[in-house]
């Protein structure tokens, strides 16, 4: 089946999203009409569809290739791409003063997962480049900014993130990629860096790779890191491009999935010295790269949810069609969809509904991040900015899990078919499983939540959180409907649970850490649990206020994961709170891991 932008879920997502971020008064999205939001919103449904979509099997099939030293991406990619940018979908959120349309945050967020539902590969570069814009913009000088940033935001030069090393992952305090300075104030970087995505590829003829390194006399560890822009091909002064720097790409990356998408080993500094430019301070890079990296989270969120959705859609097609045993509940012959029966009908509504729980997590932290930049005063910008914060390791732990989740549920759903790679089932599974592992894998992702962002306020920040959960939950239990009713005591219920988890939780990370970070992963679950019924309740009381056609769905799904999904919440609690012993007090003597 082909994918369709599901514009409805999304348009009902943001509302629910810009009314928890307290700016629903001013439309659905800040500053467009809910009439053109809706034109943006189809159109680019409509060059996900019919431009993206398609390639996404061929790119699967025939991946870029690394040939004589240069990447080939699949092909059709370069037809794509180029229609893409000329489109404008690349200059969406970006910076009008750099060409861009400034679009808000959850408008691009919309965006992003229709192009990762259609094609997970391709999306990839944008979703990089944005993320290269960002840190380029926030610690670039005015040069490089005036140089370079046009031709990204306008997508005729894309951009990459360079961290990892073959002996250093996640731990960047180790790199060992080296810059030295030049007497022209330029930099020489040499080193190579490994899970480059899209290091090298033909869709432009220039890349601009941010590149961590380290100077010779930076102090240790991660507060002796610098940030370089090391370009493919040089930029002279008037703007044309120069000569090719010795930034190469060494290979690229035989992988599980995302295959369309280029995975290269760069090598800097083979010849003389790849030329980089400094951004920022020297020994100070992380607190720029931050930036980019704390965007690629929230995308990469985006994505778990872009694949959810789309294994959904390939799934409730497959069931509809496929004829297999006998209805249970009349005697006509013959048999029936397999979409009839109740396991099935189970599989299904678990797909649909953590696929719209973890959008609602997603645009509400966009949301957020809209407030943060255009709220009118500074406490609103600053507590805006601290609840994008918190929620940012939720919207990438929660939706990408969900996505691996919810595409194997895909495969589960077509039986045998779906182990077969035909039917595409496959596909959405394998290029789902990096999502819980790059940008930061989700474990990190739990122990940023418990250490460094529960604190955010003083602590008062979850409390509001959870405030405004017990809020919702008590307004739908005094709905004079029985199903809202219902969903509002388990709701209630889920909130009880989180509060206490999130209570024991601030003591032990002060007190006992150990156990504090055993338990981090499943709070950050119950955390995504808790986050998700509640923005699917509110979306579901925003929908029925209004009416319209799509009101009984929205309720439907957010029935359905409140009694039959977040009740897993008071179980997550107790490992939260009670598990940690059994996790730390295993040594090599007793169970060997």
């Amino acid at each position: 089946m082909s994918y369709q932008a599901p514009v409805d879920d999304i348009l009902l997502a943001l509302r629910t999203a810009g009314d928890a971020a307290g700016t629903a008064g001013e439309g659905t999205v800040r500053g467009l009409d809910d009439e053109t939001l809706r034109a943006v919103l189809e159109e680019a449904g409509k060059f996900a569809s019919e431009e993206l979509a398609p390639l996404n099997k061929a790119g699967d099939r025939s991946p870029s290739r690394w040939v004589d030293g240069r990447v080939l991406t699949p092909p059709g990619w370069k037809a794509a791409y180029d229609a893409f940018r000329t489109a404008g979908w690349s200059a969406l959120p970006c910076p009008e003063e750099f060409g861009g349309q400034e679009l808000p945050e959850t408008v691009a967020m919309a965006a992003c997962e229709m192009w990762n539902s259609a094609n997970l590969s391709f999306g990839l570069c944008p979703l990089l480049t944005q993320g290269a814009i960002d840190a380029l913009r926030a610690g670039g000088s005015d040069e490089l900014k005036q140089r370079y940033l046009p031709r990204m935001v306008s997508g005729e030069w894309t951009g990459t993130m360079n961290l990892t090393e073959p002996h250093a992952g996640s731990d960047l305090s180790v790199i060992k990629t080296r810059a030295e300075r030049a007497s022209d104030g330029t930099y020489r970087l040499f080193g190579t860096k490994i899970f480059i995505t899209y290091g090298d590829h033909d869709l432009t003829d220039n890349i601009v790779h941010l590149v961590l390194a380290r100077l010779p006399d930076a102090p240790e560890g991660t507060r002796g890191i610098s940030l370089f822009l090391v370009p493919k091909r040089l930029v002279n002064a008037d703007g044309s491009l120069g000569a090719e720097n010795d930034a190469v790409c060494a290979g690229l990356e035989h992988k599980l999935g995302i295959h369309g998408s280029p995975t290269a080993v760069m090598k800097f500094g083979e010849k003389d010295g790849a030329i980089g430019y400094l951004i920022g301070e020297e020994n100070r890079g992380l607190n720029t790269m931050f930036i980019m990296m704390n965007a690629a989270r929230l995308a990469v969120g985006i994505q778990g949810v872009a694949v959810a959705e789309r294994a959904t859609q390939h799934a409730v097609s497959y069931a509809r069609e496929r004829l297999q045993g006998r209805s249970t509940t009349s005697k006509a012959p013959g048999m029936v969809p397999i979409a009839e029966h109740p396991d099935v009908r189970r599989t299904l509504l678990t797909m649909k509904a953590l696929t719209r729980a973890a959008r609602t997590i997603c645009y509400a932290t966009a949301a957020e991040i809209d407030k943060s930049h255009h709220a009118e005063t500074e406490h609103e910008r600053r507590t805006a900015a601290d609840r994008a914060a918190l929620l940012t390791p939720v919207a990438k732990a929660f939706a990408t899990d969900i996505g691996c989740e919810v595409a194997s549920m895909g495969v589960q759903v077509h039986g045998g078919m779906g182990f077969i790679e035909e039917t595409g089932a496959a596909q959405f599974y394998r290029d789902a499983r990096i999502l819980p592992i790059y940008e930061g894998t989700n474990g990190i992702q739990a122990i940023d939540l418990v250490t460094r962002k529960l604190p955010l306020g003083g602590g008062q920040l979850i409390k509001d959180m959870i405030e405004e959960f017990e809020t919702v939950a008590r307004r739908a239990k005094t709905v004079n409907r029985q199903e809202i009713g219902r969903m509002g005591q388990r709701l209630a219920s889920t909130v009880v649970a989180f509060a206490e988890a999130t209570s024991w939780m601030v003591e032990a990370i002060e007190h006992t850490p150990n156990l504090a970070l055993a338990g981090a992963t499943p709070y950050l679950r119950l955390f995504g649990l808790a986050a998700g019924g509640h923005y699917l309740a509110k979306g579901a009381l925003l929908g029925l206020e209004e009416g319209g056609p799509h009101a009984a769905e929205s309720v439907a799904v957010a029935r359905f994961f409140a009694e039959n999904i977040s009740v897993a919440a008071p179980g997550l609690s107790a490992i939260v709170t009670s598990g940690g012993h059994a996790v730390i007090g295993v040594t090599p003597e007793t169970a060997p891991v």
